[in-house]
């Protein structure tokens, strides 16, 4: 499976205590926080749409950087 293009940014904010626990968790398991929030968030779309995750899914509006508050 190809690498997906990884330009855009999603900041979160988390207790910091749940941070340290979930850190040191991906290191347990010798992934990066991004790849397991990554996968968290595939898995989350293909729940939710109920098929597997289709990068072409996503209508060329969607794409690129966009600030909702």
């Amino acid at each position: 499976m190809p690498l997906e293009a990884r330009t855009a940014r999603l900041t979160i904010l988390i207790d910091p205590r749940k941070k340290a626990v979930f850190e040191r968790l991906c290191a347990e398991e010798d992934a990066t926080p991004s790849q397991v929030v990554r996968r968290l968030i595939r898995a989350y779309i293909e729940e939710r749409q109920g098929r597997p995750w289709r990068p072409e899914d996503v209508p060329s509006s969607g794409r690129g950087r966009t600030k909702s508050r």
